[in-house]
């Protein structure tokens, strides 16, 4: 085993998901706050470490599938650079590790990323056969990381952070699904059995419902008399256009790429999908400093 493949196992570019963690440190106005922030960080890594040990754990049971899949069959234990077993051991390993490093930070913290291993072996072996419950499951994944980030270390969480937060993570999901079903078309099913209960007519209507849910929840946010009485400013509204170009950009390539199946990537390699996420952290930034 390589440290290449080793590398490949954890899929270290997945991490910036884990960034969901962080929005309490900026919402919950506690960026100045050493502890707060030391722990929002140590939380940030300890779901690092969780999601590889999930992706170690889930290639390690996937392996025959994967090497019939188009773009798994070149993961390193599907192409036998890595046994099953020593991936389940490496699983076991991060998930001590992403524990330990969770308590470290705060025992509620490392509830959450035990509720998040957990929840990540039940899909793994189970709910990802189901239809939509298999987006929800993934959905609620990305709330556990936003719960570790505000009451885990302390912080009030918004309801208005948790229900966009939920929004935006069942329209990855579904958005997901669409991209899988449209490029693995007649052999969809065989490489994910849920795929054969879905139809691209029954997720593009989810994928904007939820789009939709979350566009308006977020303004509805910005302008709300609770909003403006802890952020100091009725001008986050100005965050919204960042927001929609983000929301369209990653529906554009979604229909017209054939992107739209894994965020962190999308994120990573389309340059205008960066600058939108960059350019509402900064104005959030300005405007709440």
């Amino acid at each position: 085993m390589s440290a290449r493949d080793l590398v490949q196992l954890l899929r270290p570019h997945h991490w910036v998901k884990n960034g969901f963690v962080l929005p309490g440190l900026l919402f919950g106005h506690a960026w100045d706050r050493p502890g707060i922030v030391t722990a929002a960080l140590s939380a940030t890594l300890a779901f690092c470490l969780a999601s590889s040990a999930v992706y170690a754990f889930n290639d390690a049971l996937d392996a025959q599938g994967d090497r019939e899949h188009p773009d798994k069959k070149d993961r390193p234990v599907a192409r036998g650079a890595i046994a099953p077993s020593a991936a389940q051991g490496i699983a076991a390993l991060l998930a001590a590790a992403a524990l330990g490093l969770a308590a470290w930070s705060a025992w509620a913290v490392a509830g959450f990323v035990a509720a998040y291993l957990v929840l990540n072996a039940a899909y793994t072996l189970g709910l990802k056969r189901v239809p939509v419950l298999d987006v929800f499951a993934i959905a609620s994944g990305f709330m556990l990381r936003l719960l570790a980030g505000t009451a885990g270390i302390g912080i009030e969480p918004s309801r208005w952070l948790l229900a966009c937060g939920f929004l935006l993570t069942l329209f990855l999901g579904f958005a997901k699904r669409r991209a899988e079903l449209e490029r693995l078309a007649q052999d969809a099913a065989q490489h994910r059995p849920v795929l054969e209960a879905y139809s691209l007519a029954f997720l593009d209507k989810a994928v904007f419902a939820c789009v939709v849910g979350m566009v308006v929840t977020y303004a509805l946010y910005t302008v709300a008399e609770t909003t403006v009485a802890l952020h100091g400013t009725g001008q986050l509204i100005w965050t919204l256009p960042w927001v929609l170009l983000g929301s369209f950009r990653y529906l554009f390539r979604l229909h017209y790429r054939g992107g739209g199946g894994d965020p962190a990537q999308e994120l990573l390699r389309d340059p205008l999908l960066a600058a939108a996420a960059l350019g509402w952290v900064a104005t959030v930034a300005w405007l709440i400093r």
